[in-house]
């Protein structure tokens, strides 16, 4: 690994590895080892050079919403009436537990956030009494997703 302007720049070893761990987080770092070829303790040694690097952000389970019945998925554009609203906007939004991203963007909408719910009932009640009343909110633009087709990491 090496680190050129800022751009952390992996060999094929560290991408061996990674991919190894982004197909199954839980794989055991000897069985990577075994199968490239170094030692276990080589691997925890790159591992935390590329924490440190900020290349791995983390880890974490994945839950599957709908188990616990979550079955809406929608795309929300909010239109703020001041771009100087958008701080808190997005302080207001964080309070909303159903809210899983939020992103700035550029074109029509002031905020992009994805939302799930348990329904569409639930999402209209957000909608009406938790995100379009929030100071500052002129209207929202929504989409539900009817299913997620692609789901995927960046390609090493």
């Amino acid at each position: 690994m090496k680190i050129i302007n800022e751009t952390v720049e992996i060999d094929g070893i560290d991408k061996e590895i990674l991919r190894s761990l982004m197909n199954d987080a839980r794989k055991p770092i000897l069985e990577i080892a075994r199968r490239i070829g170094i030692s276990g303790a080589a691997i925890h040694q790159r591992l935390r050079k590329l924490e440190e690097s900020g290349l791995i952000a983390g880890s974490k389970f994945v839950i599957n919403p709908k188990v616990l019945g979550y079955s809406t998925m929608a795309f929300v554009g909010i239109f703020l009436d001041k771009a100087m609203r958008n701080p808190e906007a997005v302080k207001q939004l964080q309070e909303i537990p159903e809210v899983l991203e939020c992103h700035y963007t550029t074109g029509n909408w002031s905020v992009l956030i994805k939302i799930l719910c348990k329904d569409n009932e639930h999402l209209m009640y957000l909608l009406n009494h938790k995100v379009q009343t929030i100071e500052g909110v002129s209207r929202t633009e929504t989409f539900i997703s009817l299913n997620q087709q692609i789901d995927r990491q960046i390609q090493l």
